[in-house]
């Protein structure tokens, strides 16, 4: 009997679509520490070698061609070989695009796995570009490309669904959502005795979404036993998404090794070593058994020399089994600033601009994204002083500093040379407090700051509308209409988009900045402002990326809050205690406007509306039904109806607003972005006359009917 302990590797990759060579590089290296820890078996991220989020290019025979010639140098790196590799990349037979896992070793390709179930809902097309592989357990000849059948030494590999069986063991591929589905393709393997299964994925980042995660690879291997090697994308892959690593080994349900879920690093690796005495223990203790001698699932197995655990290991006495150990899971507020602060370095390094720019108005959104900015910049630090290559040559390049070589030596410093604030104020709008609350914030985190008035350009633009028509309009506090007042709103708001942006470009040369570049526009608008449409179009909710876009208002004071003791920032506590407004109106000794008031709803109210629309599938008829159930003894269901039609109405003629929106950070299930995931109409019927609405009137009617009776003393059902 061979030795039966095995040491395996997963990875997390920072990928980036279409960075061919440099996807390459990060495969590589994470082979080669792999190897360096002693792993006979390495599995990478989902699409690897194209990066995830290519989409649309997975219609292009360049991405094919591209990832062949990838894959050929893969082969040819006698660095990479001595260990069994499972490497993700498209592939197209016979006519037909897969989304594929490769298995190779000592350059020779022993397997193509095409994916069976493919992900298509919320921010997932995969069926636009791919096709599932419909044949569970057959396999087929894949014909070779010349450029591989010299390397192969044949003309012919297999393509399907297979395992790979070494002397010692067995293992099998699955691929990102197959994992998700039902009956998961890891449950007729293992019941075949296939004891590793790796699974490579392209799955990205929600507030609190890793523990469900979590939770489906534990049930995976505790109901069916074996080990399961967990690889993820980690980082911005070019998109809105943030994928979050959490690379993960786990054997017969506890997690034995786990990668960090959000990370500055280009290339994690996780190892543990496992004992498959383990794994055979563990099902002869379960009721697999049956099902397994019953079962008709029976794969091809792919035969292979090579050892995970070679028999001179046997007596290795320095080789210990991983232990079990407990996972790292962040809170929301630790979620928001570490997400946010890698996904916005990821950007800004990919992007080779010279940094960012947040019009600070003084409110706690846009202090919220001024903060995760202050989070990137302690996270870069903190990889800095880790003594990362990576992050060290990126800091050196984008925020020159002092001197050749020299580098910043604080979160504050950084920012300061790659981040900038500026406040553009109204003397007869902005209030004191909102100016300081600003100006303090900046001077806490280090940004460069700007305090400003736009009067006179507003002054300059009203005067357009009263000299070429004669009408001089009016805000509502002195008299105006509701259309004078909202065109003398949006006309400052617009102003401070067109300013934030003429800055946005110069700064970094007034600042005599060297490398050039522009300064990206960071939005703040939050998720329950965009669904209630409570933002000017083309106003500053318009900018280059908006982090906090699909977090509701509740989650981003909670991280501010957080934030005033981990990030040690006590001004952040008046955002906190300030009410939120506009300021876009005159104050007035009887009138101060308020976001809440102007909505006509609260933020928990738009929350909970948000969420029932988008995760719970519902219109207007279906929420109705069921807030008058959740919101009984808080509201009155005439109250409920009233609130339901006017969030809908208001949804409905905002719509068009919403796909302009500028691309938010994806966080939340209920985000109203439209650029990919709120796919739905912007041009909708007036709903106060829709059916829907008058179902709802229908429905109260009864209901107030029924508690009518109730109250006179008479209970009797209403048809």
């Amino acid at each position: 009997m061979g030795g039966h302990l095995v040491t395996v590797a997963t990875c997390s990759l920072n990928q980036w679509a279409l960075d061919w060579e440099g996807n390459l590089g990060r495969i590589v290296e994470s082979i080669h520490k792999a190897k360096a820890a002693g792993a006979r078996l390495r599995v990478g991220p989902e699409l690897e070698i194209t990066g995830y989020m290519a989409q649309d290019h997975f219609k292009e025979q360049d991405i094919f061609l591209h990832s062949l010639e990838m894959l050929a140098r893969l082969l040819q790196d006698e660095s990479c070989y001595g260990i069994l590799i499972d490497v993700g990349m498209p592939v197209q037979h016979r006519n037909v695009s897969f989304n594929c896992r490769v298995i190779c070793l000592d350059g020779k390709i022993l397997l193509i796995r095409p994916k069976q179930f493919l992900a298509s809902d919320g921010n997932y097309r995969e069926q636009r570009w791919f096709l599932p592989w419909s044949k569970p357990r057959q396999t087929e000849e894949y014909h070779l490309p010349r450029m591989l059948q010299k390397l192969q030494g044949a003309t012919h590999v297999p393509f399907g669904d297979a395992l790979i069986s070494t002397p010692d063991t067995c293992f099998g591929a699955e691929t990102c959502e197959e994992l998700f589905t039902p009956n998961a393709p890891h449950i007729a393997m293992s019941q075949d005795g296939c004891e590793i299964i790796t699974n490579s994925s392209g799955s990205h980042w929600e507030i609190q979404k890793l523990e469900t995660r979590l939770q489906l690879i534990q049930e995976a291997t505790r109901k069916c036993g074996g080990v399961y090697l967990y690889a993820n994308q980690q980082g911005c892959d070019s998109d809105r998404l943030y994928f979050d690593g959490s690379a993960l080994i786990i054997v017969n349900g506890s997690i034995v090794a786990m990668g960090s879920q959000f990370s500055a690093n280009d290339v994690e690796v996780v190892t543990a070593t496992v004992d498959l005495e383990e794994v055979r223990a563990y099902r002869s203790g379960i009721s697999r058994g049956m099902q397994a001698v019953t079962s008709t699932a029976k794969y091809q197995r792919i035969q292979t020399a090579f050892e995970l655990s070679p028999e001179e290991e046997e007596f290795d006495t320095t080789k210990r089994r991983s232990a079990p150990i407990k996972p790292r899971l962040h809170s929301v507020e630790e979620e928001i600033a570490l997400a946010g602060g890698c996904y916005l370095w990821d950007y800004l390094r990919r992007s080779n601009q010279a940094g960012y720019l947040v019009p600070l108005s003084g409110g706690i959104d846009s202090c919220a994204t001024a903060t995760i900015v202050f989070s990137m910049c302690r996270i870069v630090m903190d990889a800095v002083k880790e003594g990362n290559p990576q992050v060290i040559e990126d800091v050196k390049r984008i925020a020159k500093y002092k001197g050749e070589g020299v580098l910043p030596e604080t979160p504050q410093e950084l920012c300061n040379q790659i981040f900038s604030t500026i406040y553009m104020g109204m003397k007869t709008m902005s209030s004191s407090e909102t100016r300081k609350r600003a100006k303090d914030l900046a001077e806490a985190i280090g940004s460069y700051h700007i305090d400003l008035d736009i009067d006179d350009i507003y002054r300059a633009q009203k005067a357009l509308i009263v000299n070429t028509t004669g009408f001089d309009p009016q805000f509502k506090v002195h008299g105006g209409s509701y259309q004078e007042n909202i065109t003398l709103q949006c006309l400052q708001a617009r102003i401070r988009m067109v300013t934030a942006y003429e800055f946005g470009q110069i700064l970094p040369t007034s600042r005599n900045r060297p490398g050039g570049g522009s300064l990206l526009v960071l939005g703040s608008a939050n998720v329950g402002e965009s669904l209630r449409g409570y933002l000017t179009k083309y106003d500053c909710s318009s900018a280059d990326i908006n982090p906090i876009g699909s977090i509701d208002k509740s989650d981003l004071k909670r991280f501010i809050k957080w934030a005033v003791n981990d990030f040690g920032i006590p001004c952040l506590q008046e955002f906190l205690d300030a009410t939120p407004t506009a300021e876009l109106e005159p104050i007035t000794s009887e009138y101060v406007q308020a976001d809440e008031i102007d909505m006509g709803f609260s933020y928990f109210e738009l929350t909970t509306l948000g969420r029932l629309r988008k995760e719970g599938k519902l219109g207007p008829f279906g929420m109705f039904q069921r807030l008058t159930h959740d919101w009984s003894g808080d509201y009155t269901p005439a109250e409920i109806a009233d609130k339901v039609k006017r969030f809908h109405h208001y949804y409905a003629i905002n719509r068009h607003k919403l796909t302009t929106l500028t691309p938010s950070l994806h966080a939340n299930n209920y985000s109203p972005d439209d650029n990919r995931f709120d796919l739905r109409p912007f041009l909708y019927p007036p709903f106060w006359k829709s059916w829907s609405f008058k179902r709802i009137d229908a429905e109260l009617e009864k209901i107030e009917a029924k508690m009518a009776k109730k109250d006179g003393g008479v209970v009797a059902d209403v048809d």
